[in-house]
């Protein structure tokens, strides 16, 4: 299941190997067409609320454990049920790539999207 998922940088040229794009992000990366950016899905229930990430980025680096935990809190919310479910069965047929716009994805809500997404699967 792991190499099903990939994550991409909304800046970067998206690729036929990329399958189904998906932005992961709340808002629409700044700068970028629509056309150009290629996004087959916009699930905005499996992003970080917008008061989640606001208080975040006031202070990521003393804030990130419990960013991560009220953020798996969201995750598993209802409303990120259906889609979470149809991203598993995207990527149990092909590759699913997630695409942010976030400069630093290691540090950003989606590792831990990832992680919620290769968990729930078996």
């Amino acid at each position: 299941m792991g190499d099903r998922f990939r994550v991409r940088r909304a800046y970067e040229e998206p690729r036929p190997e990329d399958g189904l794009r998906v932005l992961v992000d709340r808002l629409w990366p700044r700068g970028l067409a629509k056309e150009k950016a290629e996004v087959d899905r916009w699930p905005k229930e499996i992003t970080p609320s917008t008061g989640l990430r606001k208080w975040y980025h006031e202070a990521p680096a003393e804030r990130h454990d419990e960013f991560a935990g009220r953020y798996r809190a969201e995750l598993d919310a209802d409303e990120a049920a259906e889609p979470l479910r149809e991203l598993r069965e995207a990527a149990a047929k092909g590759t699913v790539t997630l695409v942010t716009a976030v400069k630093n994805v290691d540090t950003s809500h989606v590792p831990i999207l990832l992680e919620h997404l290769e968990e729930d699967a078996g």
